[in-house]
């Protein structure tokens, strides 16, 4: 008998890594480990450069447009520029957080500080969330952002508590509606960041604790994310974004409401934006493992990670964050500088478990990815391993559609639809009937139910 495999959602089979964390350390040049603080520097200067310049001409030119189409456009462009910009600086604070910028934890802390607070991030209270995240990366019992439901669970959240099996089955038939899935992902992406910072939104469960305590700015000693020892960080932190709010309302009276609305707020939409989108699609794919606390240790985590291509958006304003994660999470230290050589050296090591997607679009990936990755479930005949690969109700991992619920069978089986009717015409169906998309409801001859 052939012993089963885990296929990843693709129908392709998975095999656990066994290099070492040892093998990757000794394939990276000594070089690669030294931050230089004056290089680092110089890219906080060009970055305050690019960010000064982009408002001294939208300021001084855009209002001299006389069309206000094109008035619009050009305000348009500087957001989305700006919003490049502000990226690259959230991203070298990032690399002070890991202190990668320089080896002084003072400038790095320092720096750290100014720079994500600008960007209204609380920087200790993220730096040491993001800490855990890293040490447990593809751990679905213990890793701290955008971690993967189980099968159960996610059914439970998006079709009801009491969801009957024949429900299930016509939710395999059904994809959300183009245009719902498009409305989730705007309101996903400018606002997935602060609702991670202030309400822990696709983070860690943490034994059910709610309210506060799962806030990024929570300073009490019961929060679940700190040590009472690091209390006083969390504070300061707090207290510098409070003092950019304080600075933008300032800004927003002496300048106007509308000039910093432009100025800073539809960029900082924008830094959310790419912040989501990027940890999303590092995270996830239809090839990406995640481990349960038994089968995962940190080098397997670590890789449960993929490479993606942006161009020149990525190289030189996001400070090769996207093409050079996998190395990033192996060796968080290493500046963001070296990480394209040092990926070269450790691709050697990783060999077939190093992952990457330079041939798919970007934002054509993130699309894909978010709907068909849906939750995690080990593999047929594997169950008890503790790995898990990314599935979705819609296809088998071999990308087709489940047979078992196809629209012939439904269309063939009229006693069958019946029995669906009657399933979804329940009470305790009711609410998860709401889920489905009209288009479901549509293909299974069901009246459409209108929101309550």
């Amino acid at each position: 008998m052939e012993k089963p495999q885990h296929l990843d959602l693709n129908g392709n089979p998975f095999e656990l890594s066994s290099f070492t964390m040892k093998e990757i350390y000794d394939a990276i040049p000594p070089h690669c480990f030294k931050p230089s603080t004056i290089r680092s520097l110089a890219y906080v200067v060009r970055d305050y450069f690019y960010l000064s310049t982009l408002v001294y001409l939208a300021v001084t030119y855009i209002p001299m447009i006389p069309y206000s189409p094109l008035r619009f456009l050009a305000w348009t462009t500087y957001t989305v520029l700006q919003g490049f910009v502000f990226t690259g600086i959230w991203i070298l604070a990032h690399e002070c957080g890991h202190g990668a910028f320089s080896k002084s934890k003072k400038l790095n802390w320092t720096l750290g500080l100014i720079m994500h607070s600008f960007l209204l991030v609380p920087f200790h209270s993220w730096r040491l969330s993001h800490a855990q995240h890293h040490k447990a990366t593809g751990n679905i019992e213990r890793d701290t952002a955008f971690v993967p439901k189980l099968r159960d669970e996610w059914i439970k959240e998006h079709l009801g508590e009491n969801v009957s099996d024949n429900l299930v089955e016509l939710a395999e038939l059904a994809e959300d509606s183009p245009i719902s899935a498009l409305w989730h992902d705007i309101v996903h992406q400018l606002f997935g960041w602060p609702g991670y910072l202030l309400f822990n939104l696709t983070g860690q469960k943490y034994g059910g604790a709610k309210g506060m305590r799962i806030s990024h700015f929570y300073f009490g000693k019961d929060s679940v994310f700190y040590k009472e020892n690091e209390l006083g960080l969390i504070i300061l932190s707090d207290v510098a974004v409070a003092v950019m709010i304080a600075a933008l309302i300032v800004g927003g009276r002496l300048f106007g409401s509308w000039n910093m609305l432009v100025l800073w707020f539809v960029p900082w939409l924008w830094v959310n934006n790419w912040i989501v989108a990027i940890t999303f699609l590092q995270h996830t794919d239809a090839t990406m493992p995640h481990y349960s606390n038994s089968t995962w240790n940190f080098a397997r985590g670590a890789t449960a990670t993929i490479d993606r291509d942006l161009g020149f958006i990525d190289t030189h304003l996001f400070h090769d964050i996207i093409g050079t994660h996998v190395c990033h999470h192996l060796v968080s230290t290493i500046p963001f500088y070296y990480a394209g050589e040092a990926s070269v050296h450790i691709r050697r090591v990783m060999g077939k478990h190093y992952k990457a997607d330079t041939k798919t679009p970007f934002w054509t990936a993130f699309w894909r990815n978010q709907r068909s990755c849906k939750f995690v479930e080990e593999s047929k005949g594997c169950e008890g391993s503790g790995v898990y690969m990314f599935r979705n109700l819609h296809s088998t991992p071999d990308g087709k559609v489940n047979p078992k619920v196809s629209k012939d069978i439904v269309s063939e089986k009229s006693d069958n639809r019946d029995e669906m009717k009657s399933v979804l015409s329940s009470s305790i169906n009711i609410d998860a009937r709401r889920r489905l998309s009209q288009s479901a409801q549509l293909r299974a001859n069901l009246p459409i139910l209108a929101e309550a």
